[in-house]
């Protein structure tokens, strides 16, 4: 794929697809992480003097206007880290975050683009159910809005959205820098792991995870799974291909956590890896009496040499744990990274390459 630094993109108006979709308590944002993970790309943009339009999903408002859910708290956020960066005295323009409305896209692209500012954030994409079932009229709405787009989203990557793989066909696309690290990065874990490598699957929902599980297990040399995945496997009867390659609890306790003897069994064996890939949590670790068995876990992946942690809920219990500076790479997407380390790719980056191909094809064509 082409990347940023390929291009000269100086002054050219920018969509940029990024993932805002922040956790909230009572209209307060209360981790800014994902909003942080877009900053290289952001900054590298203003650099080169392009207006930006950030586009996000927040929650599942249905392709409904639901109040609650709008990107103004993020608008402001946003707008007090580039005030804390210093941005605006270091970049010379200014960085105030206008939020641009649900009417603004409907406008004539032209009028619309003309009234963009250096800085918008359009509200909340799934506003409209023409995001989540790829309308092609919207993502030709959304494309008149700018020259360029850039795919920062890793973690939406595996969904079939307007933002995801509509825009690609309409503007010539590169990844962020944000998602070419995740594609590097998970593409090195699937083709040269440091041996043994050991994969954890945990969480719940095996109709999400037995594809990845059976992939995985084709390139690990072992994989710990959960006690509720290993349940819902039995129960469903699902047919694994390296089932000598899985290993479940020992013991448990009513699926909420993993019991000493587990712990004592997957700490021995997460210890005998050198690359360790962990994504679900051994169970309700956000209640403290069942948290031993998740933050043991985390504890021992953080010893081991290269350690990749994917998912939310994963990322949550290595910060609890007090190991996240320990980890070597944590991964921005929970069910994403599962489907690319499943396939290989996901369809927002396969979106990106099409549009490769195609800018490629209209490059070489000698037309004088």
């Amino acid at each position: 794929m082409r990347t940023l630094k390929d291009m000269d993109l100086s002054g050219k108006k920018v969509l940029v697809r990024v993932d805002f979709n922040v956790p909230m308590e009572e209209g307060q944002i209360t981790d800014d992480e994902r909003i942080r993970a877009a900053l290289p790309t952001i900054k590298h943009l203003l650099k080169e003097d392009c207006p930006i339009s950030l586009l996000s999903h927040l929650g599942n408002p249905k392709g409904r206007l639901v109040p609650e859910l709008s990107l103004e708290p993020v608008a402001r956020r946003l707008e007090e880290i580039f005030q804390e960066e210093g941005l605006e005295l270091k970049l010379k323009v200014k960085t105030n975050v206008q939020l641009v409305g649900k009417k603004f896209i409907f406008e004539s692209p032209r009028l619309a683009k003309a009234k963009l500012p250096k800085v918008a954030l359009l509200e909340n994409l799934r506003f409209w159910w023409e995001e989540e079932e790829n309308h092609e009229g919207f993502a030709h709405c959304l494309s008149g809005l700018g020259e360029v787009f850039v795919q920062e989203a890793f973690a939406c990557c595996h969904r079939s959205h307007a933002s995801i793989i509509g825009l690609p066909k309409y503007l010539p696309s590169y990844p962020g820098f944000l998602v070419e690290k995740e594609v590097s990065f998970l593409n090195k874990l699937l083709a040269s792991p440091p041996r043994p490598f050991v994969a954890i699957i945990g969480g719940k929902k095996v109709e999400t995870k037995a594809k990845p599980i059976d992939k995985i297990s084709e390139i690990a040399d072992l994989v710990i799974i959960g006690g509720l995945i290993e349940k819902e496997i039995k129960e469903k009867n699902i047919a694994l291909r390296f089932p000598h390659k899985i290993v479940g609890p020992l013991d448990e306790n009513e699926g909420k956590d993993i019991g000493p003897e587990t712990i004592e069994f997957f700490k021995q064996k997460i210890a005998s890896a050198r690359t360790v890939f962990w994504s679900g949590p051994m169970g309700a670790f956000e209640e403290e009496k069942y948290s031993q068995g998740t933050m043991e876990v985390a504890r021992a992946v953080a010893q081991v040499s290269l350690s990749v942690v994917g998912g939310g809920d994963t990322t949550n219990a290595v910060k609890r744990a007090g190991v996240a500076d320990k980890i070597t790479y944590i991964s921005t997407g929970g069910g994403a990274t599962l489907k690319f380390l499943e396939n290989g790719t996901l369809p927002g980056i396969i979106a990106l390459e099409e549009n490769k191909t195609w800018y490629d094809f209209l490059a070489s064509l000698d037309l004088s």
